[in-house]
């Protein structure tokens, strides 16, 4: 490991400790008082690299989308569905469940090993890796003879899925100011919905194909994606944050300038890094190392379960009955166009409601959009239930329909893109990568469970409940509700020092955003870090 050369080094003695204080303090002050039009100014490459990285996450919600999409495209069904008693085609609800585990199973083996392959090896080298696996993974898929060949391309191309989801999440909290926080966080959901709105357009343009062709050219689009983000990934600078970890306090440096404008001169760039420093510094003092276990010691053990909790919401709240509206509307006997012509408006208004959280974000605050976001879906998931309850009627069909749009829109402006924000922002900056990988591995687990769930309730060969299903879905939206009002702090306009303060004077969920800390004096600040944190 080379030894770091900056002037305020972690463990040169008191001295040097104050004046990192200091410098850290003054970085963090000039990022609190900046807005979001002057923090893209100061850190233009910032905000176009960390948009490049996370077009990776197009590819996930593409394929992922293309998948549930396909449970409605009859020529798929045909090719490797199987014969009802009434003449119609469709995948077996255990196939449904399985086809999408497949893909669950192997992000999560892929979650597990990016976090150990990204602390040693840094972020351009594992995505791209992850991306080279996805590109020959894709021929899987496209030469698909049977059912069990799309089972194996499912979790194979899972493993770099799950690289993707970390990775693009982490890069954006390392590289950016507080302002530019939620808004590049919260771009990688954006990223999701795109992939789900070419999906859903690529496959209404083949909806009249009656071959092969109408499922496999879906498939090989996925070729499109891989190489122009590998030829970003190559010029993106590594992570300030991950340099200064591994005690290359000059080469981070060297990357902080890279990803600045011209107008940040020389002293604004030794700050930032001196805040990174201090951050990593004060960290060590209650951590003591980066690993697994370390997500689970301490105070550290309350973030990850708020970590793993918001991300488990994105399933709890609904999203998997609530968003999968192709399918839903063909059991209800709506013709294929016109239900595929509501995914395709529906994957618009996600993107719609996901620019939204830009600008609502930065005023409302994560904590209160997120509980209003599963109010809200909660009573929607209400109404369709009880839209359920008589026989399918085409009045009905559309009432849910509009119900699902109100719904997804609701998901795509407060929990959707939130989760990603708070996921990022909960964890320690030593502790990221690895405790986004937890996060998104209960993500996951809960997905699994979904993916059983779900199906028998919309399958007509199964539990056919149709719209019932919403009163399901609706009991367990509450539950996360509950938890969240309880648990889920505010970390709105809070520095990652701020954070790792209040979590350690373990601040009441509900009192985060009204407490006063100063990380930079007093007993939690760097006075006593010269003593106990060495590099």
């Amino acid at each position: 490991m080379e030894k770091p050369t900056a002037t305020h080094e972690v463990d040169s003695g008191k001295g040097a400790i104050q004046d990192l204080s200091h410098d850290a303090e003054t970085a963090t002050a000039v990022e609190k008082s900046m807005g979001v039009m002057e923090s893209i100014r100061k850190y233009p490459k910032a905000v176009a690299f960390s948009m490049i990285l996370s077009m990776c996450v197009i590819m996930e919600g593409y394929d992922t989308a293309l998948l549930g999409n396909f449970y409605g495209l009859p020529q798929f069904r045909k090719r490797f569905g199987v014969r009802l008693p009434d003449g119609d085609w469709q995948l077996t609800s255990a196939w449904q469940s399985g086809l999408q585990n497949g893909t669950q199973v192997g992000q999560i083996c892929g979650l597990l090993a990016a976090g150990l392959l990204a602390d040693r090896f840094g972020y351009k080298k594992t995505l791209i890796g992850a991306l080279a696996m996805t590109t020959g993974f894709i021929f899987l898929f496209f030469f698909a003879q049977n059912i069990g060949m799309l089972f194996a391309a499912e979790f194979l191309c899972g493993l770099p899925w799950g690289a993707f989801q970390t990775l693009t999440t982490t890069y954006a909290a390392d590289v950016t100011p507080i302002p530019l926080r939620p808004i590049l966080t919260t771009y990688v959901n954006m990223c999701w919905v795109i992939g789900q709105f070419i999906s859903a357009g690529v496959l209404r343009g083949l909806l009249n194909r009656p071959d092969n062709w109408a499922w496999r050219v879906p498939y090989a689009i996925q070729w499109i994606f891989p190489p122009p983000i590998i030829l970003g990934v190559l010029f993106a600078p590594e992570s300030p944050t991950w340099l200064v970890k591994k005690g290359r306090i000059e080469d981070a440096k060297k990357s902080l300038r890279s990803l600045t404008g011209s107008s940040v001169d020389n002293e604004e760039i030794d700050q930032t890094i001196a805040m990174i420093a201090h951050t990593n510094a004060l960290e060590k003092v209650h951590l003591q190392g980066t690993s697994y276990l370390d997500c689970i010691r301490g105070t550290n053990l309350r973030r990850t379960e708020i970590s793993c909790v918001v991300w488990i919401c994105q399933v709890a709240c609904g999203i998997w009955f609530g968003g999968n509206v192709v399918y839903c509307l063909e059991q209800a006997n709506f013709p294929p166009i016109k239900a595929f012509d509501f995914g395709l408006g529906l994957n618009g208004i996600a993107l719609a409601g996901t620019i939204a959280a830009w600008f609502v974000l930065p005023r409302v605050g994560r904590r209160t959009l997120f509980l209003y976001g599963l109010v809200v879906m909660f009573l929607i998931l209400m109404a369709v239930g009880f839209m359920g309850i008589p026989e399918p009627k085409a009045s009905l069909g559309y009432a849910s329909g509009v119900l699902m749009m109100v719904f997804v829109l609701t998901y795509d402006l407060t929990v959707g893109p939130v989760c990603y924000c708070l996921v990022a922002e909960m964890s320690s900056t030593r502790l990221r990568i690895k405790t986004v990988v937890l996060a998104r591995n209960a993500y996951l687990i809960a997905s699994i469970v979904a993916n059983f769930l779900n199906p028998p309730i919309l399958n007509p060969s199964a539990w056919n409940l149709r719209g019932k299903g919403g009163f399901i879905w609706a009991g367990i939206c509450f539950t996360v509700f509950v938890w969240s009002f309880f648990r889920l702090p505010e970390t709105k306009g809070r520095s990652a020092a701020e954070i790792d303060v209040l979590f350690e004077r373990r601040t009441p969920a509900r009192k985060f955003s009204k407490t006063t800390v100063d990380p930079f004096h007093g007993p939690e600040s760097g006075e006593g870090i010269a003593d106990k944190a060495h590099c």
